[in-house]
């Protein structure tokens, strides 16, 4: 969606405020032993309580068999995006993504992070590390007036430095009015290119890296994306406006 005016700008603020104050709870509950299923619960409830609707929740997206049944995806190690948390119980040294939707007032917003669990190796730490960086490059890359593929480029280019793999199936995406709206945004690309940039337009912005292939493989429960080869994964987002000196990131507590 493109904002239209302050009324809808402040609504997406405030939405994006309140979905970083869940996940930062949840952050603070992932530890070993803890399972996805707590994660999930934790963070559905909490959205409940602040009078707003977990996204994610009884959602279909275009293609798929069944609704969504859960309010956050959790995805460990070689999970990419949209893990059912059906009670795995984290391990030292895991890494785990978290991605968490909410509706407030009618907009919608979306945010993930990928996480360490306990003492985790060096490379899990620098696969992570690159790909916040990767989502700061894209954030930094969505200016009015630009375009999509500017976005793509600034993410590809922190990948290819830390050489590693970029999930070319899955990328970001609209938002404001829906879970999912156009245009979608690719990872990667080529400066100068794609839909063009429009201040004031809402897009989530999500990278997603692997240590290895760039492959995946959607599991039997029709949402979990695995790396083909088992190399590990991570994945960040936020909800950002854009604007003319890059995006704004909304989901900020």
């Amino acid at each position: 969606m493109i904002i239209q005016n302050k009324i809808e700008e402040k609504i997406l603020r405030e939405a994006g405020k309140r979905l970083a104050l869940v996940l930062d709870e949840v952050e603070t509950l992932v530890r070993p032993g803890v399972t996805s299923a707590e994660l999930n619960l934790h963070a559905t409830q909490r959205i409940k309580e602040m009078g707003d609707t977990p996204s994610f929740l009884g959602y279909t997206p275009a293609g798929s068999r069944a609704p969504y049944p859960a309010g956050l995806c959790v995805s460990i190690n070689d999970e990419v995006v949209h893990g059912i948390p059906n009670g795995r119980a984290l391990k030292d040294g895991d890494i785990v993504g978290l991605d968490i939707g909410l509706i407030h007032q009618g907009m919608f917003v979306d945010m993930a992070r990928t996480l360490p669990v306990g003492k985790v190796d060096e490379k899990s730490l620098e696969l992570i590390f690159a790909t916040k960086k990767s989502l700061d490059a894209g954030i930094a890359a969505a200016k009015s007036g630009g375009y999509v593929g500017d976005i793509g480029a600034a993410i590809e280019a922190v990948a290819k430095q830390g050489k590693l793999g970029i999930v070319r199936e899955l990328g970001g995406h609209g938002v404001g009015s829906a879970v999912h709206e156009e245009p979608y945004i690719a990872n990667f690309g080529k400066t100068g290119t794609g839909e063009k940039l429009v201040n004031g337009m809402v897009l989530a912005l999500e990278p997603m890296l692997t240590l290895g292939s760039p492959d995946v493989v959607l599991g039997k429960d029709g949402y979990t994306f695995r790396t083909r080869d088992g190399s590990l994964s991570a994945h960040f987002e936020h909800t950002i406006i854009v604007g003319k000196d890059g995006g704004e990131v909304v989901t900020k507590n």
